[in-house]
């Protein structure tokens, strides 16, 4: 391989370190309108009346619109493949706002002083009704977040707006109170993660405008963009047909941007006046009114025989997902799904689960997807089975980590064909010196130092759902065009892509041009989630190349006059084998371009019918203060089984900034309101994203297996990085401390208190 597994630059890194214009805002039209959103100061009310006579009279305001105004139709904004599991639960605006923030009107100007000083001048009138805030009491509610009749679930995920439930269902496998009993060791606790933001530097935004043609067309920083467009055509009650949706490059998104955020605003404005307009969050809206992570509350069970063998797990999640049920019903199955299977030998399991409506922010999608809250409460719990059994937590691991070639427990019957973890755990302990290290050490001056250890895993896709697609043809000249669907969010996809096309076609990298995603001409592609882009359109990329490749032979053989089985192409030109005769690629582009019936093209898509788990191992070592709690992170290090790597450069930056923010989930970024829903945490300077100062060193390896269904023996890497900080650093405080902390962000707060407490 030539390109494949080579640290490589991303295809458009000039662009970006230049500064051109390539984002959502450098290419909107200046002259376009300034939209933005008038907001609920409460977290559950009525609207009785909305006055704004005197700000239309501002100089250069355009239009307000209200709920009178939109289209009575429920829609989820989650970027998911139909039928979408999320509930169909939200109008663009409704009479009935659900927590503070939500919209209450769009006002739309010619600029944004404009709208700034309108805003200010229109007058709602409220009916304020009582929240349901606490989400430990929101099932079965006598108050109720949806208790409209047009509510609706398309699919069967135990979903009923009646009992304030999003998704509810239990799952299991073997007798599971006959394998506790077989267990000498027995612990049974409960974990709870709160919401985080994604925090990615681009806030949310968009544009639109009507073409010539009297369509809706929609320019959006977004991880889903033909998920948009059908997303907006149900908003909008048009037909999918009258719109088309651009994706220009994304200044991260790491999930956030799965869900439609933004792009129903602007759009309804532009269907109402006819004129192109656009929207950009300022950070307090992206941090009050967007899509952060699932609060979860997991209950864990856990069993092991008098050998240390795991026998039994048991998971039960409460998720909040908010006022809306965006990613709810499918969140919540990766707290169980992703994290039950890490343990090969266990005998029996059970997984259960409620997702209730909340009066807060909606969450959404985040990086990781509900396992990385289910891996801090299972990999938490492992720690303290261990603790119980006074055996080192790693030993614990050796013994019952999965394997290659065993069904993984509580994973749809996949069995691990790819499994690395074994020696990634092996590389972990020697990279991090845990059996010099653990489990604590007494620095002589108040200050302890420990490690701590967890493992992960996640997925490649959704299996049997997921599909992408691209196309790739031959131009004059004999240069490719690679048209993709995938929304590349500053992962360096289109790079990969284009690494795996070299490759597969015997050409240098710059004979391939990659074009990004417009859904007037890509093809479908599901999106850029649920770590699908490598393994998915990856092999969609393989399979179209080994396709295009015949074309080019047969088309090379016709013009030489010769049988197609007797000729070969090399990724520069067509030999005609027996006689040596040949023609180059340059000359059968050429020759495509005149007297042709057939485009010298393929196009291919791959959907697979299995999800290949990557494996990661996370240890982390940590200083504590012993006077105050203060936890600083010294070293952490990670091995990762993503398969083969495609890209190491584009793996490394990856797993380290996963890590981060990883990082930051365990020990800084917290989501607080107050008693009336009101979100806290609207800036930077409240919630706590960590630098690079705060993250210590980390150190980055790759223990890579071979995934037989994957391109190149590809698995993904997107997600799982940010699964084990949050684990590794509790349970590398408890070997400092003694304080087992069940409650995330691990501040010095709780760890002193932890302390005196044990005292």
């Amino acid at each position: 391989m030539k390109y494949v597994n080579q640290a490589l630059p991303k295809v458009d890194s000039k662009a970006l370190v230049t500064g051109k214009p390539v984002y959502t805002d450098d290419i909107a039209p200046k002259d376009c309108l300034v939209v933005k959103v008038l907001r609920s100061p409460y977290a559950h009310a009525l609207i009785q009346d909305i006055q704004y006579d005197t700000a239309m009279k501002v100089p250069g305001m355009v239009c307000v619109l209200t709920y009178k105004d939109c289209p009575n139709k429920r829609f989820t904004m989650a970027g998911q493949s139909y039928p979408e599991p999320s509930p169909y639960d939200r109008l663009i605006l409704d009479r009935r706002v659900r927590f503070v923030g939500d919209a209450a009107a769009i006002v739309a100007g010619e600029t944004e002083e404009a709208v700034d000083r309108a805003m200010k001048m229109i007058k709602v009138s409220y009916e304020v009704l009582e929240p349901v805030l606490d989400f430990r009491k929101a099932k079965d509610h006598s108050i109720l977040v949806h208790p409209e009749d047009n509510w609706k679930s398309l699919c069967p995920v135990g979903a009923d707006n009646q009992r304030n439930l999003c998704a509810s269902e239990t799952s299991g496998d073997g007798d599971l109170e006959a394998a506790f009993a077989k267990c000498k060791y027995i612990i049974e606790e409960t974990y709870h993660t709160k919401a985080n933001q994604q925090a990615m530097m681009e806030t949310f935004r968009t544009y639109t405008y009507m073409d010539t043609y009297g369509r809706l067309n929609v320019v959006s920083s977004t991880q889903v963009t033909f998920h948009v467009r059908r997303i907006l055509a149900t908003a909008l009650d048009i037909p999918k047909s009258k719109i088309r949706v651009v994706k220009p490059r994304i200044g991260g998104g790491f999930g956030a941007k799965q869900t439609v955020v933004t792009e129903v605003y602007p759009a309804l404005v532009t269907m109402k006046t006819g004129r192109a307009a656009k929207i950009v969050y300022t950070r307090e809206e992206s941090m009050i009114a967007s899509s952060p992570r699932h609060e979860m509350e997991i209950s864990v069970r856990m069993g092991a025989d008098e050998e240390g063998t795991i026998k039994a797990i048991d998971v039960y999640t409460l998720s909040n997902t908010g006022a809306f049920g965006e990613h709810g019903p499918t969140t919540v199955g990766l707290s169980g799904h992703k994290s039950i299977p890490l343990y090969g030998k266990v005998e029996a399991h059970r997984f259960a689960y409620d997702v209730v409506y909340t009066n807060v922010m909606s969450a959404g999608a985040y990086r990781g997807y509900g396992a990385t809250q289910g891996i801090f409460a299972v990999e938490s719990a492992v720690d303290e089975l261990a603790a119980k059994m006074n055996i080192d937590p790693v030993v614990l691991r050796e013994k019952n980590i999965v394997k290659e070639g065993q069904v993984m427990p509580a994973y749809y019957g996949e069995t691990a064909n790819s499994c690395a973890l074994d020696r990634c755990l092996v590389r972990a302990k020697e990279m991090i010196g845990w059996d010099e290290k653990y489990p604590v050490q007494d620095m002589g001056n108040g200050k302890v130092r420990s490690v701590g250890a967890a493992l992960a895993m996640q997925g490649s896709g959704i299996a049997g759902l997921d599909t992408g697609s691209v196309v790739i043809k031959v131009n004059d000249d004999g240069f490719y065009s690679l048209m993709i669907g995938a929304s590349d969010m500053g992962t360096g996809c289109d790079t990969i892509l284009a690494q795996m096309a070299a490759d597969c076609l015997d050409c240098e990298m710059d004979n391939i041009i990659v074009s990004g995603v417009d859904t007037d001409v890509s093809p479908y592609d599901c999106g850029s989630y649920a770590s699908s882009t490598t393994y998915v359109t990856g092999m969609a990329v393989v399979k179209t190349c080994a396709v295009l490749r015949e074309k080019i032979t047969a088309r090379g053989a016709e013009y030489l006059d010769v049988a197609v089985e007797e000729a070969e192409f090399d990724g520069k030109k067509v030999t005609h084998i027996p006689s040596g005769k040949e023609i180059s690629l340059k000359n059968i582009g050429n020759r495509v371009m005149c007297s042709s019936n057939t485009p010298l093209m393929a196009s291919e898509a791959s959907s697979s019918p299995v999800s290949p788990p990557p494996f990661m191992v996370g240890m982390a070592e940590i200083e504590l203060d012993r006077e105050t709690g203060k936890v600083e992170l010294l070293d952490y290090v990670a091995v990762v089984d993503c398969g083969t790597v495609v890209n190491p450069a584009l793996a490394r930056v990856q797993v380290e900034g996963g890590i981060a923010q990883g990082i930051g989930m365990a020990l800084y970024e917290d989501i607080v309101y107050n008693k009336d829903g009101k979100n806290f945490s609207n800036s930077f300077m409240q919630y706590k994203i960590p630098t690079r100062l705060d993250v210590g060193t980390v150190r980055v390896e790759f223990e890579s297996s071979y995934e037989p269904t994957g391109p190149f023996g590809a698995k993904s890497i997107g997600e799982i990085v940010i699964n084990t900080p949050s684990p590794a650093i509790a349970n590398a405080i408890y070997n400092a401390s003694r304080v087992r902390l069940r409650e995330l962000p691990m501040t010095s707060e709780k760890i002193y208190m932890g302390m005196q407490e044990n005292k």
